[in-house]
């Protein structure tokens, strides 16, 4: 099965294994927005997922 590539390039895979995505809804509407909301997209989240999905939805890169 092929690898969802817009679904990759939200992902980030750590050396552990662990998956981390950004925010979501924060994307370049930003540019009235408050210091600290603008800010808050650029955090990144656990993201969980079973070993199941994982290479279900992400056999590249995993």
């Amino acid at each position: 099965m092929k690898t969802n590539k817009s679904f990759t390039k939200r992902l980030r895979v750590t050396k552990t294994g662990k998956i981390l995505r950004r925010v979501a809804g924060k994307n370049h509407f930003n540019a009235k927005a408050r210091r600290s909301d603008q800010l808050v997209g650029k955090r990144i989240v656990s993201f969980k997922m079973t070993s199941k999905e994982k290479a279900r939805f992400l056999p590249g890169l995993v």
